[in-house]
């Protein structure tokens, strides 16, 4: 571990946990990465081991902020890099140029399914879009348009089944004007053998598909999402930082980074303020911050709960310490946006994206959102992935070992001083044009919708 000099931890690099570099007095904050992860509850000698049994969280509710803008100089790359993607017809960039099939409602999974089996076109199952009002079905209907719109997929066919409450008619009216020939749509009810009428139109998708060739794109379309699950000690001092590094990087080729992971954000949250571009994205991300805190109030649960059992085994005590972990994939580039669910990036440089940190979730608002690659740090390991290619990236070399089938990069070299960001952004460009991560190799491809609502 780097140790800040107002740091009273350190790390241990054979198990990732705390350990007092000195004597803490109880009622003193613990002090890693330069800020407080909590606070001493009994006193601590030097050399004893800190966690959840002698720390406790200093978070509560909602906070007031001033913007006091601190802003970093990131050193400018060659604009004129390239990789190879598919350029759609609106202007648009993809990295894949697969057929992907959406569904209105959860009833024609199993449709969407025997489709995509006999053609080889991608479907990503859900339980919504029917028994849900207001906001609720809002925000279904949001994160499924970002999915039809997504440059990634060179044709899609929606899937309805024709009674549901997100029947096609009424999410035509959320999805807005489509290119004919790359969406197309079936209500299930409608046809005499829905099975095979989607096949034949999925026929036709793939046909439209094969009209895009790859060609030279610049860097700067591409969209990477940043996201961190199954953490552990190292997270913060190698796969996190690393993917800062590289966040910064793109950003600094003209490219586009998102931030999700709200809750990841608390008692970290006052260094994304200060990178604020300006007043009115700080105020963006207060509000964001405490209207998260909100959900968690409105619905009797305490804002500070959030490391799973996993976590804290791998050494996370308090979620101050996630969160300063958590954020570092951020980079130290300038917030210029933040984005709601269903909002599709549209500046270059950083956003923050509203949502839980629930894995599957947040790779969802991400894709949502119009990332072509997700950047998933892990410190314990997890197979999962969205319907864009998900790299996963090691916190530790034990783990790239163990698990070699779940695991892209391993960043574990970064502690003996090699910082990996040119290595990982060859490999993200490799990835761009057409290399397989290990959830497309494995077929590990799921989406979750954020529900917040009645269920009728």
């Amino acid at each position: 571990m780097l140790i800040n000099k107002l740091d009273n931890v350190d790390i241990n690099l054979e198990n990732g946990h705390k350990y007092a570099l000195r004597d803490i007095k109880a009622g003193e904050n613990i002090i890693k990465y330069g800020n407080p992860i909590g606070h001493a509850i009994v006193d601590i000698a030097k050399g004893e081991h800190v966690h959840n049994h002698n720390i406790k969280t200093n978070l509560s509710g909602n906070l007031e902020y001033k913007y006091d803008p601190h802003f970093y100089d990131i050193e400018e790359e060659d604009k004129s890099r390239t990789f190879m993607g598919y350029v759609r017809k609106n202007g648009d960039v993809g990295i894949r140029n697969d057929v992907w099939i959406v569904v209105t409602v959860g009833c024609v999974n199993k449709v969407a399914e025997q489709i995509a089996k006999e053609t080889g076109a991608l479907h990503f199952p859900h339980p919504y879009g029917c028994s849900q009002l207001g906001d609720d079905q809002t925000t279904t209907q949001l994160v499924l348009r970002g999915l039809v719109n997504h440059p990634n997929a060179g044709g899609v066919l929606v899937l309805g089944l024709g009674c549901e409450n997100n029947n096609i008619d009424v999410f035509k009216k959320v999805l807005g004007d489509v290119d004919e020939n790359r969406v197309k749509f079936l209500n299930a009810q409608d046809a005499e053998d829905d099975v095979a009428e989607g096949i034949k139109l999925v026929r036709e998708l793939q046909e439209y598909a094969d009209t895009f060739k790859r060609e030279p794109v610049p860097v700067s379309k591409l969209k990477i999402g940043l996201k961190c699950g199954g953490s552990d000690g190292y997270s913060g001092i190698t796969a996190n930082p690393l993917v800062g590094r590289l966040s910064d990087k793109v950003i600094a080729h003209g490219g586009s980074c998102v931030l999700t992971e709200v809750p990841e954000m608390f008692g970290a949250e006052h260094l994304l303020m200060a990178r604020a571009e300006n007043e009115e994205i700080f105020n963006k991300s207060v509000r964001l911050i405490n209207d998260f805190k909100d959900y968690y109030t409105r619905h009797n649960q305490v804002i500070y709960e959030n490391p799973s059992p996993g976590n804290k085994k791998g050494g996370i005590s308090t979620l101050e310490e996630k969160s300063l972990g958590c954020i570092q994939k951020g980079g130290l580039s300038k917030v210029v946006d933040v984005l709601d669910y269903g909002d599709v990036i549209t500046k270059n440089g950083l956003s923050l994206l509203n949502g839980p940190g629930n894995d599957i979730v947040a790779i969802t608002n991400l894709t949502a959102a119009g990332v072509h690659i997700i950047l998933f740090t892990t410190g314990r390991g997890t197979p999962v992935g969205g319907p864009v290619p998900t790299v996963k990236i090691a916190t530790n070399h034990s783990l790239a070992l163990r698990k070699s089938n779940w695991i892209d990069f391993d960043a574990s070299p970064t502690l003996e001083g090699n910082p990996l960001t040119n290595e990982l952004f060859e490999y993200i460009i490799r990835v761009a044009e057409g290399e397989q991560t290990k959830n497309e190799l494995h077929s590990y491809r799921e989406i979750s919708i954020f529900k917040d609502g009645v269920t009728l």
